[in-house]
């Protein structure tokens, strides 16, 4: 600017040289040697000088420093995470103070009217004051610093408060209770001495008591009795057997154990069918049980016969082949009857029922040979299947436990109590040296013979209780039967894993053990279900093929004969075992 003001002014004085005072933009020029020209910009000494206080408006701001070091300290937080110092503590607080807050807004506040401070007062004496001033108008005075006081220390009806001499309504009402208990016969502690509502009508001379001797003959007889009762539960049921065919032994000696020859198929071979088809009819119905059956077995290895264990505390022996007859009944348990188990020859069995009893009977003659029991349910029997060891079985008790009976010595010989539950079935695997036992705790545990500590146990969250296992014909799986309505598979060699890609559904079973079995081909696998229907399904796309109505009841057990390629055998609770083809 000073440049351009310069050239402005050189070109003024060149075009009129005699007017130097004025220039052409009109810019004066100031003499800097004249006094009178300079004199405007010194300032007046004459004019009195006055100071101005400086006033800072900007708020008080921590600065960075501080706050990362922790001298500031938030008001709002509920919390600290450091020890702050005292004065930290007491600092003022940062920012402007709000000139429109009242004395009432800054108090301290924990609810929406205001600040409520806690009172250590119990529930019931609240309950009591409550109660009692809306009844009768008084209550007791919470604080002696209300204007509303008294000096009785009541507020409310004080009169009325006098007048009951400050009772609650508790204890009114007890006073009440106390008056009605005498009136109806006395005091609890007299109960000893209370005749009864005919008291008074009795006359004291003939006197309502017997003699003494009177007393102790019944107290005899009152104890017999009890005696009776008590012996009769714990004795065991008296054995017989009911022979129901004519002849017990052929012509040539034989009896019913001898494994037929006649029925166009060879039950002594090893080899199970090459392949098997899916039932299509009912051939035929057994009928002697009364109540529910609850369990049925083949007769091992040839199938012949079928034993039947029932909820009448009978056990029934049926033709499988031929006429299909009742050929026996063994009598011998008072309560219902839960499982049956044969030894391995098939010349014994055992069975187990609600009268605490475990029996072993001869399948021939129909003799109870000897009884066991340890004063609990068994819920399920097995011998063990190696031949060396037949002289042993287990049974998983309703206390928990799985029992080992010798049945030589009739003692017990192990205990396995490792379940939180009652056990429910017991499964022999890998070559007999170990067994798999499932309880009512939603487990399952794998067990070393005759090693009391289950090596393996399984128990998942989502798991629940098995209370039917059945091992495939190949000894490669356990078929479980869950009871949220499906069928889980574990493998049973080595790490019994659950195998997820084979799980059976569509049947309705929880509540009830229904019995899974294999075909003989392992081509199907068979369940009854709660509704009386019997399923099959394919094994290896685990789809459901087939249902049928077998009974009017729940169909509690399913098997496939080992020797057939399509007979299945059923039993319900109805009563009845029917055979399918």
């Amino acid at each position: 600017m000073a440049a351009i003001a310069s050239s402005l002014v050189s070109y003024g004085s060149d075009s009129d040289s005699e007017n130097e005072s004025t220039s052409v933009t009109g810019v004066e020029k100031v003499d800097p040697t004249n006094p009178d020209a300079t004199a405007h910009l010194k300032p007046l000494s004459s004019v009195p000088t006055m100071s101005v206080a400086v006033l800072n408006s900007a708020p008080e701001v921590a600065v960075k420093e501080a706050v990362e070091t922790g001298t500031h300290l938030d008001p709002s937080l509920k919390e600290v995470t450091f020890n702050p110092t005292f004065e930290t503590l007491f600092a003022p607080e940062f920012g402007p103070v709000n000139p429109f807050k009242s004395k009432q807004m800054s108090a301290p506040r924990n609810m929406l009217s205001g600040y409520a401070e806690p009172a250590h007062l119990n529930d019931f004496m609240f309950e009591q004051q409550r109660r009692t001033f809306s009844t009768y108008g008084y209550a007791l005075d919470p604080s002696v610093d209300t204007h509303q006081v008294s000096n009785t220390g009541y507020i409310g009806a004080v009169d009325e408060a006098e007048k009951n001499k400050g009772l609650t309504v508790f204890e009114t009402g007890q006073k009440k209770t106390e008056k009605r208990k005498k009136i109806k016969g006395g005091e609890a502690g007299e109960i000893d001495n209370f005749l009864g509502p005919w008291a008074k009508y009795i006359d004291e001379k003939d006197g309502a008591k017997p003699s003494e001797e009177q007393q102790k003959e019944l107290d005899e007889i009152t104890a017999k009795r009890q005696k009776k009762g008590r012996n009769e539960e714990e004795a065991p049921a008296e054995e017989k057997t009911i022979l129901h065919v004519k002849d017990m032994y052929d012509y040539q000696g034989r009896s019913y154990l001898h494994v037929p020859q006649d029925v166009g198929i060879n039950l002594r071979s090893v080899d199970a069918p090459d392949k098997c088809y899916l039932p299509k009819k009912q051939i035929h119905v057994w009928t002697g049980h009364t109540k529910g059956v609850s369990a049925i077995r083949l007769f091992p290895s040839s199938g012949h016969l079928l034993l039947s264990s029932s909820m009448d505390c009978k056990i029934k022996l049926w033709e499988v082949y031929g006429e299909r007859r009742c050929i026996r009944t063994f009598i011998g348990h008072s309560k219902a009857v839960r499982d049956i188990c044969y030894n391995n020859s098939g010349t014994q069995f055992l069975s187990a029922a609600y009268d605490r009893y475990l029996k072993l009977w001869d399948t021939e003659t129909g003799q109870c040979i000897s009884r066991f029991t340890n004063r609990k349910v068994p819920y399920c029997v097995k011998f063990n299947p190696d031949e060396e060891k037949q002289s042993l079985f287990v049974a998983g008790m309703s206390d928990k436990k799985i029992v080992q009976w010798d049945v030589r010595t009739g003692e017990v010989v192990q205990e396995y109590d490792r379940h939180l539950g009652a056990v429910n079935t017991i499964t022999f695997v890998d070559e007999n040296r170990r067994f798999v036992s499932t309880s009512d705790d939603k487990s399952l545990r794998v067990w070393e013979w005759d090693i009391p500590v289950d090596f393996k146990y399984i128990a998942e969250p989502s798991m629940h209780s098995m209370p039917a296992v059945t091992l495939s014909p190949n000894g490669k799986w356990l078929a479980c039967q869950s009871m949220d309505n499906q069928i889980l598979i574990f493998g049973a060699q080595n790490r019994f894993r659950l195998n997820k890609k084979k799980v059976f559904k569509g049947h309705m079973v929880a509540g009830y053990a229904c019995q899974v079995d294999f075909s003989p081909d392992m081509s199907y696998v068979v369940s009854g279900d709660a509704d009386g229907k019997l399923n099959i399904w394919d094994w290896k796309t685990t789809k459901l093929y087939q249902r049928i109505k077998a009974h009017d009841k729940v169909c509690i057990s399913a098997l496939w004969h080992p020797h057939e390629t399509s007979k299945v055998i059923t039993c319900g609770w109805d009563g009845q075992i029917k055979l399918w083809d």
